[in-house]
């Protein structure tokens, strides 16, 4: 696979992912799930505390400030895709550089 391929290859599917996660985040159930369902079936869902990051600027699937609920759930998601992208991004980065070093680079040991 030549660079520009892989490149094209990285841009397309970065694309097909922020438009999946600017529309299709709209259509996500309200209802609850996981450990909220549990907790509302079993009766203990009152007792439950906010987190630490309850105020934080993603919480909840949305973005603070943004008062159209459509609009800043569709943020949400494109915020969440090129965060995602970006750790992996760097992730790949780092250990190609560490791949490219040479083995006889390693610092000399003190004496």
């Amino acid at each position: 696979m030549t660079r520009r391929s892989r490149t094209a290859f990285v841009l397309a599917g970065l694309t097909a992912a922020l438009l999946l996660a600017f529309v299709v985040s709209q259509f996500a159930s309200s209802e609850p799930d996981g450990l909220d369902r549990v907790a509302i079936d079993q009766g203990f869902a009152g007792t439950a505390s906010g987190h630490g990051t309850a105020g934080s600027p993603l919480a909840d699937y949305g973005v603070s400030g943004v008062e159209n609920s459509w609009l800043s759930t569709g943020l949400a998601g494109v915020i969440g895709v090129l965060l995602c992208f970006a750790l992996a991004a760097g992730l790949i980065f780092a250990i190609r550089w560490t791949r490219r070093r040479p083995a006889n680079s390693a610092p000399e040991p003190q004496r």
